[in-house]
């Protein structure tokens, strides 16, 4: 398979061309020819990043298909720039052993769009009461190695002690959801103006601090890769910086909402803005912002997480948190990133791609674009502009809390390998 992509630019950079042969780069210069066999793919002078990859994505099969299912994520995944991302256990049955996190493998490798890696379960159940078989799913076909218990907190510290324990022996990454649930019993919103005006119940942002905290420190005695999930309160950050000037193997992410949206949004208690954790204060925003261009957060991850309608079209305490991220992401990232000049493209690269596969140890994903490379890429036209419609995105849900908004920034094309999975707004099969 031979495909020619013609007047693109590594990075926003210098113009060029790029001969890709059975899945590599072999070629990079000026006004190449294609072979006769060729596919060509004209760039249109925009700008080439590696394929993103997204470390917190939900994609609700097996169990949750009324939702999503494996197949339409990975058609958002696609659409979004997205060629790796990796799946969260809180499915029913449960991720936690071999059989399940090998049929999510199996099945994102027979939709064929997105490479899906299953995050396997901390806990048996999600119950956190009991080790899941860690060392078995690392073994195992599907080759685990990231294993979360996210939409709930390891909150017990001898099983996270374990946990990370397991994961140095391993050398596997736990990533936490910090959430002290002690403080967050019946919270609806950040705890602040906002929620103490609609008579919501708080959320105080030390629930998600102190559990980052400690799990530092555990870490540090473990000698243990520790990410922490969904990073939304600014007084996190600061124990973040501390911990790794203190050499703890910490990794950081921050969700695109947790970049631009804020508890202001809450009025008129429209569930689509309910999440977990809460969106919180302009200082938090901010904050994030400022922490993912100095590096103390690590990457942008979507916690994707559709929804039915049934579990959204209800009053406010009911819902479900959470929000759709896949096809988005990288636009509110140029929004709130690049446009203010936090980050340029190579800055993009690194916090949605390069980093993510370190931490998701993915040694052919966010590799450079440069000749005898993977050819995965995102193809990404910087001066679009584009209206996001739940109804007319490739999830089975349709819950984006960006309805109606003009977003910067389009994904062109998506390239796995050399294969187009995705032009113009359409899925490649």
């Amino acid at each position: 398979m031979t495909l020619l992509i013609k007047n693109a630019k590594p990075y926003g950079e210098q113009a060029v061309d790029l001969l890709v042969r059975d899945g590599v780069v072999v070629e990079i210069g000026a006004d190449l020819t294609a072979p006769e066999d060729a596919e060509t793919l004209d760039a249109g002078g925009h700008v080439l990043l590696p394929g993103l990859v997204d470390l917190h994505v939900h994609l609700r099969e097996p169990g949750g298909e009324e939702s999503e299912t494996i197949e339409t994520g990975s058609h958002a995944a696609a659409l979004g720039g997205f060629t790796a991302v990796f799946a969260m256990p809180n499915t029913d049955p449960v991720a936690d052993t071999a059989v399940v996190v090998e049929h999510v493998r199996r099945r994102g490798e027979e939709v064929g769009l997105v490479d899906v890696h299953p995050v396997g379960a901390v806990t048996t159940g999600l119950k956190g009461e009991k080790l899941a078989e860690l060392g078995t799913m690392a073994q195992s076909a599907a080759q685990v190695r990231l294993f979360s218990d996210d939409g709930r907190c390891v909150n017990d510290p001898l099983i996270m002690r374990r946990a990370l324990e397991y994961a140095s022996a391993l050398d596997v990454v736990i990533a936490q959801h910090a959430e002290d649930h002690r403080l967050t019993g019946g919270a609806q919103a950040h705890e602040g103006a906002v929620a103490s005006r609609l008579g919501l119940q708080g959320w105080p942002a030390t629930a998600e601090e102190t559990v980052v905290a400690r799990d530092c420190a555990l870490a540090r005695e473990a000698g243990a890769a520790l990410h922490v999930c969904h990073v939304s309160s600014r007084h996190t950050i600061a124990v973040l910086r501390a911990a790794k000037a203190q050499g703890v193997r910490v990794s950081a992410e921050v969700t695109p909402h947790h970049l631009l949206l804020t508890d202001g949004r809450l009025t008129g208690y429209d569930p689509v803005n309910k999440v977990n954790p809460p969106l919180r204060t302009g200082t938090d925003t901010q904050a994030m912002r400022e922490a993912l261009a100095e590096g103390v957060i690590d990457v942008v991850a979507t916690d994707h997480a559709p929804h039915a309608s049934q579990y959204k079209d209800t009053e406010w305490a009911a819902a479900k948190p959470g929000m759709l991220g896949l096809q988005t992401a990288l636009s509110v990232v140029v929004h709130t990133m690049v446009e203010p000049g936090l980050l340029d493209w190579h800055g993009v690269a690194r916090v949605m791609s390069e980093r993510p596969a370190e931490i998701g140890n993915l040694p052919d994903q966010g590799r450079p674009i440069a000749v005898g490379e993977p050819a995965t890429f995102c193809l990404v036209d910087p001066d679009a502009q584009w209206t996001v419609r739940g109804a007319a995105l490739a999830s089975r849900a349709a819950n984006t809390p960006y309805e109606g908004m003009r977003l910067p920034g389009a994904v062109v094309a998506t390239v796995l390998r050399g294969r187009i999975t995705a032009r113009d707004g359409k899925v490649v099969a």
